[in-house]
């Protein structure tokens, strides 16, 4: 069995701005959350984690050292980066379907960045922690329920649970927070 043990970064210090591809630094300063954050991921055999700032810096924080990998970066949101959040359109009341195949302009779709990212975490092997983001989060999710991932809200400092047993996926836990 393979457990994948999806951590999103501490909160970005984004400036109320969509951060995505920006290298923006996180805030660590949540001690509880980082304690608690290391007792569950003390089965990892592995860690992996995305090169940006914010994941490096929640690495740090949780006191590891993990191998970085360009393909858990966060969704590219082309245009829509670094602009604040109530400037965006809101997609809401697409369907799931509609709303994975969505490419904002310059960026790519969720269908898009499962596709970069799902082949990696289909490579674990064991226990693996992964402190990345939201999106590749859900794109985790995606496995085992398709687009329908995009509805799951993922906090900062959340703790997500996949499992694999052959080909197939299940969900033990979803955003669990200290």
């Amino acid at each position: 069995m393979v457990t994948l043990l999806l951590i999103r970064h501490a909160p970005a210090l984004s400036e109320g701005r969509l951060a995505g591809r920006r290298d923006v630094p996180a805030d660590c300063s949540d001690s509880r959350a980082f304690d608690w954050l290391r007792s569950q991921i003390a089965p990892a055999e592995h860690i992996w984690a995305s090169p940006a700032l914010r994941c490096r810096q929640t690495a740090e924080a949780l006191n590891t050292i993990p191998e970085f990998h360009d393909d858990l970066w966060e969704q590219n949101f082309g245009a829509w980066e670094g602009q604040p959040y109530e400037t965006l359109p809101d997609l809401g009341t697409l369907p799931p379907v509609a709303l994975a195949a969505y490419r904002p302009p310059g960026g790519e779709s969720f269908d898009d960045l499962a596709a970069r990212v799902q082949p990696r975490l289909k490579q674990a092997q064991g226990c693996v922690a992964i402190i990345a983001h939201a999106g590749v989060v859900r794109a985790g999710l995606a496995l085992a329920v398709g687009p329908a991932a995009l509805s799951f809200s993922v906090a900062p400092l959340s703790l997500t649970v996949i499992h694999r047993a052959a080909e197939n996926w299940a969900i033990e836990a979803v955003n669990r927070i200290a």
